[in-house]
C-alpha cells in the first residue's frame, strides 16, 4: 500500500509503498477513502513535546471501509461503513468501555489514516450509516469535537453565543450551535476569509478584532454573550473570551495552546465565570454526528476547500503550515 511517512521534523512527509497490514484478533482492516488533514497533524510534526516518532503514519479524520475481519470480530461486517477514533486504550477500563478512551491511562493516538489501508480495533471504531458517503464521513471526527464542546458547556437553547475563531474547530462549534437551539451566533476572526463558509454553518454574525469589540459583539447578538467558545489556541484568548461573556457566564476552551499564556485570574473571577476546557470526544459523540449528517444537515461540506492524491499531500501539507486560504483538506488516496 501507498502511504505518507513523517521523516523528522522540518522534513516533508514522504510516500512510501509499506506491506499491507492485516487484521489480528478483534480487529478490521480498513480501506481508507477519505482522511483530512487537521492541526493537530501539522502540530506533531514540528519540533515540540508532541513531535512523533520518525516513519510515523499520522491521520486521524477517516472515512473508511471493512474489507477484512479477525478473528472474534462481533459487530462489523466486511463492507460496513465505519469511522476509527482519534484514540485508543487498554479496552477494558471505564473510560474505554465507556467510548471514551482518550482519558484511558493506557490512551495512544489512533492515526495511520494518510494510507491506503490501515487496521483498528473494533471497539474502536463507530459504525457510519449507508446513506452517508465516506467523503463526509471523514468530517466526522472534526464536528464531534464541536459536538463535544457544545455538550460540556450544556443547555444552548434560546443562549448568546460567540465563537472565537473560524478554523475547522470553529465552524464545527457554529453547525452544532446551531442544531442545538441557540438565539443568536456571532464569529470572530482575525480576517474575513472564511466569513461565508461560518454563515453557511449557522453563524448570524461575522466580526474581526477591532476597537470595540465588546460593543459590536452586545449589538450583533442583542444583548452579551452567554457562552464563549474559544476556538483558536492563539495566546491571550482565554483573556479575551472572558472580557466578552457576561457576569456568570461560561467560557468553553477548546482551541490547543502549546505556547505559554498569561492572564489574570481575578477578572473572571470578579465575573464569577465557569472556565470549562474540552478535548476528548466519544464514540457515541461519533455516532450522533454521523446520524445528524445521514439525516441531511450536510452544511459541513461547507469546509472542504480541496481534496488531494497521495501524490499531492507532501506539497499540500507543508503549504498548511503557513497561512493558507484553505480551510479542510482531504486526502484521497486511491486518487491518481
Amino acid at each position: 500500500m501507498l502511504a505518507a511517512v513523517f521523516k523528522g521534523p522540518g522534513k516533508p512527509l514522504e510516500i512510501e509503498k509499506l506491506p499491507d497490514p492485516e487484521p489480528g484478533p478483534g480487529q478490521l482492516l480498513l480501506k481508507i477513502v477519505r482522511c483530512g488533514i487537521c492541526a493537530t497533524d501539522i502540530l506533531m510534526t514540528g519540533d515540540n513535546a508532541f513531535t512523533v516518532p520518525n516513519g510515523y503514519v499520522l491521520g486521524h479524520e477517516r472515512g473508511a471501509e471493512v474489507i477484512a475481519v479477525g478473528k472474534g470480530v462481533e459487530r462489523f461486517r466486511v463492507g460496513d461503513h465505519v469511522v476509527p477514533h482519534n484514540t485508543r486504550g487498554c479496552g477494558t477500563c471505564d473510560d474505554c468501555r465507556a467510548g471514551t478512551p482518550f482519558f484511558c491511562t493506557s490512551m495512544e493516538m489512533n492515526m495511520a489514516g494518510f494510507a491506503q489501508y490501515m487496521v483498528c480495533d473494533e471497539r474502536f471504531c463507530a459504525p457510519v450509516p449507508h446513506a452517508l458517503s465516506l467523503a463526509d464521513a471523514a468530517l466526522v471526527e472534526p464536528l464531534a469535537v464541536g459536538l463535544h464542546a457544545c455538550q460540556l458547556t450544556g443547555d444552548l437553547k434560546g443562549k448568546r453565543v460567540v465563537v472565537l475563531g473560524a478554523g475547522p474547530m470553529g465552524l464545527a462549534t457554529i453547525y452544532w450551535a446551531r442544531l442545538l437551539g441557540v438565539d443568536r451566533i456571532a464569529t470572530i476572526a482575525t480576517s474575513r476569509q472564511r466569513e461565508a463558509i461560518a454563515r453557511g454553518m449557522g453563524s448570524d454574525a461575522f466580526l474581526t478584532n477591532g476597537a470595540d469589540l465588546g460593543g459590536e459583539v452586545a449589538e450583533a447578538l442583542g444583548g452579551q454573550a452567554d457562552i464563549v467558545f474559544e476556538a483558536t489556541g492563539a495566546p491571550g484568548t482565554i483573556a479575551q473570551s472572558a472580557d466578552l461573556v457576561k457576569a456568570r457566564g461560561t467560557v468553553t476552551v477548546i482551541g490547543m495552546c502549546a505556547h505559554a499564556d498569561t492572564w489574570t485570574p481575578a477578572w473572571p473571577m470578579l465575573k464569577e465565570l465557569r472556565i470549562q476546557f474540552g478535548v476528548g470526544t466519544s464514540l457515541a459523540q461519533f455516532e450522533q454526528v454521523a446520524d445528524t449528517l445521514a439525516a441531511g444537515h450536510v452544511e459541513p461540506r461547507l469546509m472542504v476547500t480541496d481534496t488531494v492524491s497521495m501524490g499531492q499531500l507532501p506539497s499540500s501539507f507543508e503549504a498548511l503550515k503557513s497561512q493558507s486560504h484553505q480551510c479542510k483538506v482531504m486526502l484521497d488516496p486511491w486518487a491518481d
